[in-house]
């Protein structure tokens, strides 16, 4: 099942090493208050070359509607 909401980005030439760091964000009120948000630079670890994938997933969408919008997650992943 794929999300309604993937924003994917490459930097550099793309992935190389096949590794893959995924962290969640939080936002609140349907993202209008930024929580912890993830830093896709620092995930790279100093890579020049990596993609960036931000989705709001099954599980971030269920969270999202259990709370009413108040708390409303999502993933970012970045391969390496």
């Amino acid at each position: 099942m794929s999300s309604c909401y993937t924003h994917k980005f490459t930097v550099g030439d793309g992935p190389k090493s096949g590794d893959t760091v995924t962290q969640k964000n939080h936002f609140f009120l349907y993202v209008l208050i930024p929580g912890n948000a993830s830093d896709p630079q620092k995930m790279a670890e100093g890579s020049s070359d990596f993609e960036v994938i931000e989705t709001h997933t099954f599980a971030d969408g269920l969270l999202n509607v259990i709370t009413l919008g108040i708390y409303t997650p999502t993933t970012t992943t970045v391969k390496k």
